[in-house]
């Protein structure tokens, strides 16, 4: 009889499974948003998001029930990674290029091993202090030595901006969420967590909800609607709880800088691209770099 796997391997293998679908949401948020509004965009990928979430709590018979003390940690939560991180992060992206956005949300793995080095128990050796570089160096390759290279023309600065505030914010999101992982499970806390905080997201739109032409919106853009909340955002919550609370949060988001990779990987297959020498270079750094931060912290 095959052995199930241990937690560790279990989550490595499921970060391995949503990071092919972030590296496809890219596209597809960009593509959506040429018909759909930023706004209203989050406010239908969370409503299919949460749905989602509350459906697998259904299927398990959970009753979701958290301490009084528990609950201003809980929405703190809700309004940092689902209100203002994915506000940022649509708006971000919609005023940048997505290869500039790949590359700012690419330091989240730096800015949560500064803040945990910082501010918690969790310290850098030496050697994952360098994988951390390695990886996110190797992102800035494969971003920068594409046809058109990283562009930071005046109108997309902002957007820029927008987007490293976002990584930064979702770093401080996911390391105080660990503490709350010791006493509820990765479901719960994610449902709950991004039902306060995607209540809210639909409630901003609202507004842009009423404004928008239904009518003028093709079947791609509701499928990709469709994509990043089912996907992108349901199953991507659950394992990055799940990834937290059994590898760490450090090793748990460096995994989003294979999400490049397998960007320029995507496009070398199907879309028959050549990689710049120093792509390629940029992918083995990142994989190197993965390797690296995946020792113990002191």
């Amino acid at each position: 009889m095959t052995p199930k796997p241990s937690g560790k391997k279990l989550a490595e293998l499921l970060l391995m499974s949503i990071v092919l679908v972030w590296a496809l949401n890219f596209t597809v948020v960009k593509f959506s948003l040429e018909e759909i509004d930023p706004l209203s965009f989050n406010a239908f990928r969370f409503a299919l998001g949460m749905g989602l979430m509350w459906v697998f709590v259904w299927f398990r018979g959970m009753r979701i029930r958290i301490a009084r003390k528990d609950v201003g940690r809980i929405v703190l939560l809700g309004l940092l990674g689902n209100l203002l991180y994915q506000m940022l992060f649509i708006v971000g992206i919609d005023r940048t290029f997505a290869s500039n956005a790949a590359v700012m949300l690419g330091t989240i793995p730096v800015w949560i091993a500064l803040f945990s080095h910082l501010f918690t128990a969790e310290k850098m050796y030496r050697i994952q202090a360098i994988g951390v570089f390695f990886a996110f160096s190797g992102v800035v390759l494969i971003i920068g030595f594409g046809e058109q290279g990283l562009s930071f023309r005046g109108e997309s600065v902002l957007g820029d901006l927008i987007i490293v505030t976002a990584a930064m914010v979702f770093a401080a999101y996911s390391l105080l969420s660990r503490s709350l992982l010791e006493t509820y499970s990765p479901l719960t806390l994610a449902t709950l967590v991004m039902t306060i905080g995607g209540a809210l997201l639909i409630l901003v739109a609202i507004p842009s909800l009423i404004r928008l032409d239904y009518a003028s919106i093709s079947a791609l853009s509701w499928g990709g609607a469709a994509f990043s909340g089912l996907f992108a955002i349901g199953a991507a919550y659950l394992i990055w709880y799940f990834g937290i609370k059994n590898v760490g949060a450090v090793r748990t988001a460096t995994y989003q800088n294979m999400v490049p990779v397998l960007g320029v990987l995507f496009g070398l297959i199907f879309l028959g691209e050549k990689l710049h020498i120093l792509q390629y270079l940029g992918c083995l750094l990142t994989i190197a770099g993965i390797m690296l931060s995946r020792g113990k912290s002191r």
